[in-house]
């Protein structure tokens, strides 16, 4: 598959078999998700894959803000992503101040880019992916035991699709760009 082709057929998958996603192709999509840029080359993403069911269980129960779409996807899957970044890092300086007046948006813009780039790698790879947002990203460090100094960041459930969505409408060029 070819980077455009891969770009226009990736979708939110929702729905996975039975089929557990291994350690070495989990391992492999990582090693491409790790090459998305990063502030000042900061590298400050991490990725904690959660395949006990009893712990997707309880993220599904007891963090997810009663966002039912969220609730069913977790049910349907078998392996979760949870994207984290280490805090403190991305856009500032050394003295701890911010380099820009996008002050910490620079990280959730890394991690936006990191997600992203993770569902390309897992959609070349035959695994299907939806990057969830509406959590208790603070309930959901606790249960995984994240490090202190990090936050959770976005939520991915992967796995092999049961079905490929159809694409959903997308606005045409001319009303995303403007020339000046």
């Amino acid at each position: 598959m070819n980077t455009v082709e891969c770009i226009k057929t990736r979708r939110s998958v929702r729905r996975y078999t039975e089929e557990v996603i291994s350690k070495e192709l989990m391992d492999s999509i990582i090693d491409l998700a790790r090459m998305a840029p990063t502030w000042k080359n900061t590298q400050t993403i991490r990725y904690v894959v959660v395949q006990d069911k009893a712990i997707i269980d309880k993220i599904k129960e007891d963090c997810l803000l009663g966002f039912e779409g969220n609730i069913k996807t977790l049910a349907q899957c078998n392996t979760l992503v949870v994207l984290s970044q280490i805090n403190g890092r991305c856009g500032y300086e050394r003295d701890g101040f911010f380099t820009t007046s996008k002050g910490a948006g620079w990280e959730m813009f890394d991690a936006g880019i990191a997600a992203q780039t993770f569902c390309l790698a897992a959609h070349e790879m035959g695994v299907g992916s939806c990057i969830l947002g509406i959590f208790d990203d603070a309930k959901v460090g606790e249960l995984i035991e994240l490090p202190e100094g990090q936050t959770v960041t976005a939520l991915i459930p992967v796995g092999i699709p049961k079905f490929i969505p159809d694409p959903t409408p997308r606005k045409e060029v001319e009303e995303l760009v403007s020339y000046k």
